[in-house]
């Protein structure tokens, strides 16, 4: 029986990001693969870094370049089958576009997890991955995908076929102290002014004993993958969305250096009890 790992993401570049590795893993060991993508992308960059509202942004024309950056992406990774439910990218948490007409986190949630729960039954996957709670940094569309993925996998709840096990993706604290010594070692003088004062907010955040409000502590985390050996596909995909200026930083640093910053995936499985073995692979128990 062919295993199928399907990840729900909220915008063209998340699967690169957060499940490239696992998707390039994935299709290397004959697993068959569904991305999910729900939003189109619109408040992305525009030609030359051009911001959501400024001259020279035209959200049609970015949908079109993003769309074409993430049939390459998910070429590069061997997935399979993209879906993509065609909401409207919300931008930041805030931004006017989050209440538009069409806007992902302004559509009812079991609208769009009747939908969702629909492509699970055709595609019937045996994992499924998305974020977090809190979208990983609490973008909207982050935690609106969250938030249709488990009412999708509800619906499913007492059918005949529902997933085997259902998958957070998140940042740990550690990873997130390694980027700050990155920016500390590369980054501009502001950006190092204002990566120390961040640290210095988050490192009292948590001697007060209060979660920040990016990530979760590594202990949270049940689930670490070794994708390193996938670092070149993970690193190739991301370069496909060359129109993102969110993507620069991370290329910039170059594959060697990538692999180690982005060769773990982690992952909290849901309902795991605590305490119980760390798991090193998505379908630990499926095969």
């Amino acid at each position: 029986m062919t295993l199928t790992l399907m990840a729900v993401h909220a915008h063209p570049d998340d699967e690169a990001t957060g499940t490239g590795g696992v998707f390039a893993k994935a299709a290397a060991e004959g697993i068959r693969t569904v991305l999910v993508t729900c939003t189109d992308g619109r408040c992305g960059d525009g030609p030359g870094g051009v911001k959501p509202g400024a001259e020279g942004h035209e959200p049609e024309a970015v949908v079109r370049v993003r769309a074409g950056e993430l049939e390459r992406s998910a070429k590069v990774l061997g997935i399979d089958v993209v879906e993509q439910l065609g909401y409207h990218d919300s931008g930041m948490m805030g931004w006017d576009t989050n209440t538009l007409p069409g806007a992902f986190w302004n559509t009812p949630v079991d609208e769009a997890a009747a939908r969702l729960a629909g492509l699970m039954r055709q595609h019937r996957p045996d994992v499924v991955v998305t974020y977090d709670a809190n979208g990983v940094y609490g973008h909207p569309d982050h935690i609106q995908a969250h938030r249709i993925t488990m009412a999708a996998v509800g619906l499913l709840a007492g059918e005949e076929w529902q997933p085997s096990k259902v998958y957070w993706s998140s940042m740990p604290y550690s990873q997130m102290q390694k980027w700050g010594d990155l920016m500390a070692e590369f980054g501009t003088e502001e950006e190092k002014a204002e990566g120390a004062k961040y640290e210095a907010e988050m490192q009292a955040m948590l001697e007060r004993g209060e979660r920040l409000p990016m990530g979760v502590p590594d202990a949270e985390l049940t689930t670490w993958v070794d994708v390193t050996a996938w670092s070149q596909q993970k690193f190739d995909a991301l370069s496909a969305h060359a129109s993102q200026s969110d993507s620069a930083m991370m290329l910039a640093l170059g594959v060697e250096r990538f692999g180690v910053m982005m060769g773990v995936e982690p992952f909290q499985l849901v309902g795991m009890a605590e305490g119980a073995p760390r798991e090193a692979d998505l379908f630990e128990g499926l095969r």
